[in-house]
């Protein structure tokens, strides 16, 4: 009756190891290719004079970096073209990362929700380990945080 029951014991286990090592694969195997993701924190230099800066630190966030340029290459109709996408800070706060984008003068934000997302969707898609993306308003002393979700 041992003899059994320890049969019974190891057929379960390796049943148990075989799904599990199919459902890894069929799970590796269906991903997408994911795009190399931009690192972050190993952006410029912060400046200590820089008010953005001051203003993330007073409403409690810390700025762990600077200024991040990530290269954007197209192509269109065959013929390379170059581009780029600027994130002028990364910023944390409780462990939670967040991608800083400041107002300019000659960019103003269109607060609509295709504004929003024609403007800073793009910043969650290449880091989808950040909470979200960080708008500072110094001039209307505002911080604004948003968050996408995709498909929900």
């Amino acid at each position: 009756m041992g003899s059994f029951i320890e049969w019974f014991v190891m057929l379960i286990a390796g049943s148990l190891l075989a799904i599990w090592i199919y459902r890894s694969f069929y799970r590796w195997l269906h991903t997408p290719y994911t795009v190399n993701r931009i690192k972050l924190g190993k952006g410029g230099q912060l400046d200590d004079n820089d008010e953005n800066i001051a203003f993330l630190e007073q409403a409690g966030f810390e700025v762990v970096s600077g200024k991040h340029r990530v290269p954007v290459g197209i192509e269109l109709d065959g013929e390379p073209l170059a581009s780029r996408l600027y994130i002028d800070y990364i910023a944390e706060q409780d462990g939670t990362m967040y991608i800083v984008k400041t107002a300019r003068d000659r960019m103003p934000m269109d607060w609509t929700g295709s504004g929003v997302r024609d403007r800073l969707l793009i910043y969650s898609l290449i880091a989808p380990e950040c909470a979200g993306v960080l708008f500072v308003d110094v001039k209307e002393q505002a911080i604004r945080t948003i968050r996408f979700h995709v498909g929900e």
